[in-house]
């Protein structure tokens, strides 16, 4: 029998698609992650379920859509406008044969080290954390979003022994799994790490001497006199209707570009352990971001240009991935694909990787695409519609929505006045073209598409709010 791969999953958060070198960073400094795109497959066109980060990661561990799970929401959110807000499951139940069971089923070791995301804010939470959805270890996972007390130790993270004072959160979750690594040298049992960095979520913090050698790069390319931002329209949500939406259209915020590269430098310490140890031919390492880069609200620290806004919106900016993968000998090194893929595809994925039984009965909304890593291409998957539900109003400036691609066309459905927008995001990525109708035949088609899958999947609608006071 072939011996199972070890899988090591790297999660980050609010990661845009161009925050990195290899996807058209020029201010940020990636040269860790740009290496590993020659080694492994980079996705053009590779989706989150959805623009914001508790419903995505969901996705990621149970192959279903957000919608079909009922969990639509970052837990803890609620906003209300014209519409009223939809009510949302607050945990990731544990009826959800999850990913990580399925592994442990099949005989790996699992981990899951730093962000979770995925359990409810009171008692209850415990009974939802990372060891009730089969990992053997859990470091750091909680119901917490991001690190409320910021990124230098003390912490308060209840699952994570805090450091010394000063410790930085991502060179911590990186020593962590790093001894993970080793520790398990001695075993026979393959592994599954799910990494999952808190950064780069706010608060934007890092080592004030990475923060000062981007103000000094920012002073010489002269964007310290440039002005990042334009001033927008004011939130549609009523907690923040009297603010206005203010989007970042260059990267040059220093210390996101600090957190950028000391993340860089911390995925490269953990492939550099892989290799150390003898791993790195029998490891499959993922990289991906949950939602879109923050580019328009709570600072709008990067921006995801050439990309249509960013976290929080239905555009390509909210929803379009960073995602590389690498397994020697089974993916053509410095290979591209511009297939698109969404994240409940990893699920199915995953297994006939590590060569154990499919569950299609869990991972419903998930196709592996394990014939597009290995031979470059699969046909099946070129027009497949993916879809995506939203019936919330975002803390970054978007209405409630839902939409479908499929090949070269994207449909979104907005729900305070049954807006349609089509675009060809194939020849118009920025979304800047809106031309449903010039193609009414095509809008009908994905139309029809996404209603029956909203029915499918029993989508929740929001409905009209009384109480909703337009802003004077």
């Amino acid at each position: 029998m072939a011996k199972k791969p070890n899988i090591l999953f790297i999660l980050l958060d609010d990661y845009g698609w161009t925050d990195t070198g290899c996807y058209g960073s020029s201010f940020y400094e990636t040269p860790r992650l740009d290496a590993f795109a020659q080694e492994g497959m980079r996705f053009t066109d590779a989706y989150a379920s959805c623009p914001v980060c508790s419903p995505t990661r969901a996705s990621i561990l149970s192959g279903k859509y957000p919608a079909r799970l009922g969990l639509t929401q970052w837990i803890g959110g609620h906003s209300e406008g014209k519409l009223c807000d939809v009510p949302y499951i607050d945990h990731l139940d544990t009826s959800e044969f999850t990913l990580a069971k399925a592994l442990k089923e099949g005989g790996y070791q699992t981990w899951c080290v730093g962000k979770w995301h995925l359990s409810t804010h009171d008692e209850k939470r415990f009974d939802y954390y990372p060891d009730k959805h089969g990992f053997d270890v859990n470091i750091g996972g909680c119901h917490f979003g991001h690190p409320f007390n910021g990124y230098f130790s003390p912490y308060g993270i209840e699952t994570l022994k805090d450091g010394p004072e000063g410790e930085y959160l991502t060179d911590r979750l990186t020593d962590e799994a790093i001894k993970l690594i080793r520790d398990s040298r001695d075993s026979d049992k393959p592994w599954f790490m799910y990494l999952s960095h808190y950064a780069v979520h706010t608060p934007i913090e890092c080592h004030e001497e990475l923060v000062e050698k981007y103000r000094r790069k920012a002073r010489m390319l002269g964007l310290d006199k440039v002005n990042p931002f334009v001033e927008g329209e004011y939130f549609p949500c009523e907690h923040k209707k009297d603010e206005r939406v203010l989007r970042r259209i260059i990267q040059s915020n220093p210390v996101y570009a600090a957190m950028v590269e000391n993340l860089d430098y911390n995925i490269g310490r953990v492939l550099d352990t892989l290799r150390e140890e003898g791993l790195e031919e029998d490891t499959i390492v993922i990289f991906y971001s949950d939602n879109g880069g923050l580019a328009t609200a709570e600072g709008s620290p990067t921006t995801n240009r050439p990309l249509c806004e960013g976290k929080g919106w239905m555009y390509e900016g909210g929803t379009r991935e960073p995602l590389i993968v690498r397994w020697p000998g089974h993916i053509k090194p410095n290979s591209v694909t511009e297939t698109p893929v969404t994240s409940p595809d990893f699920y199915p994925t995953l297994l006939e990787a590590a060569g154990l039984p499919l569950r299609p009965e869990q991972h419903m909304d998930g196709v592996s695409i394990l014939r597009l890593l290995e031979n470059g291409s699969q046909e099946d998957l070129e027009e497949r519609p993916i879809f995506w539900h939203y019936p919330h109003y975002s803390n970054q400036g978007c209405t409630p929505g839902c939409a479908v691609r499929k090949g070269h066309w994207k449909l979104l459905e907005f729900f305070e006045d049954d807006r349609l927008e089509l675009y060809n995001v194939y020849d118009d990525v920025g979304e800047e073209h809106e031309v449903s109708l010039a193609h009414p035949e095509i809008v009908a088609e994905l139309k029809a598409l996404l209603d029956a899958w909203k029915v499918d999947v029993k989508a929740r609608i929001p409905e009209p709010n009384p109480n909703y006071k337009p802003r004077t």
